[in-house]
C-alpha cells in the first residue's frame, strides 16, 4: 500500500498545478453586451448568449466576426494575451471589451 501512495502522489501534484481553461458568458439584451468588460485567460471561451429581439455580432476589426443570430448563442476562444475591443456590426453602438491574460 505504501508504494502506491507514493506513485500516486506525483500525479494529484501535477494535475493540481494545471491550468483549466473556463467558459465565460456574456450575456446580449437591451441592445447592451453584459457585462460590458471581461477578464480571460489565453485558451478560455468566450460565448455570447443573444437574448434580444434583433440579430447581433460580437467582431473584432481585422480579427473575427462572432453571428448571434436571436435567442441563440456564438463562441470563439481567446488564442493570445491583449485587450480586444468588440462591437456589434449591426448596432455600432453595442461594445464590449476583453482583457486576455497569458
Amino acid at each position: 500500500m505504501r508504494h502506491l501512495l507514493l506513485v500516486a502522489m506525483p500525479t494529484l501534484i501535477l494535475s493540481a498545478g494545471m491550468a483549466q481553461a473556463a467558459t465565460i458568458e456574456v450575456t446580449i439584451e437591451k441592445m447592451a453586451f453584459s457585462p460590458a468588460e471581461i477578464a480571460a485567460k489565453i485558451g478560455d471561451t468566450i460565448e455570447w448568449v443573444n437574448k434580444d429581439t434583433f440579430v447581433h455580432t460580437a467582431s473584432v476589426k481585422g480579427g473575427w466576426d462572432v453571428q448571434l443570430p436571436v435567442k441563440k448563442s456564438g463562441s470563439v476562444v481567446v488564442d493570445k494575451a491583449g485587450t480586444l475591443d468588440y462591437y456589434c456590426r449591426f448596432h455600432p453602438n453595442m461594445k464590449g471589451r476583453i482583457i486576455v491574460a497569458p
